[in-house]
């Protein structure tokens, strides 16, 4: 408590630093998601940056698709619908991409893409909501 007798300096509050909006970090890190994805599907054959790309880009447009159709930038961190409904877009447009341009969409691939894209998408996601839960207290 400051009174007439107290001769501290009083300072100001701290003025809130302006928070970067974390929609650009979602979207790089839902990018790198897929593209690990892609290489770690690619190394059983041959690790090469084109194929990786050539697994990759039909699961990339429907990430893209998912991203706008949920409106992500709104809660891009969102588990809940947001993220199950990305992860949903995303394995369903790149499986109907993959099979109109006549790459493979046998049941193992779809099923080991729901996987890893689920593990991948929503693991992100609970990585970095995790930690403020914790400091919350809940």
């Amino acid at each position: 408590m400051h009174t007439p007798l107290d001769d501290s300096p009083r300072t100001a509050p701290a003025a809130p630093r302006p928070r970067t909006p974390a929609w650009p970090v979602a979207a790089v890190l839902d990018v790198a998601v897929v593209l690990l994805f892609a290489a770690l599907g690619r190394r059983a054959h041959a690790l090469d940056p084109v194929g990786v790309l050539e697994t990759a880009w039909p699961f990339l447009v429907g990430l893209v698709l998912g991203w706008v159709a949920w409106r992500l930038p709104r809660a891009p961190f969102a588990l809940w619908p947001q993220g199950v409904a990305l992860w949903a877009t995303t394995v369903a447009a790149g499986m109907a991409l993959r099979a109109l341009t006549g790459q493979g969409t046998a049941p193992s691939f779809v099923l080991v893409t729901l996987g890893v894209l689920g593990a991948l998408l929503l693991g992100t996601r609970l990585a970095v909501r995790l930690p403020a839960r914790v400091r919350r207290g809940g």
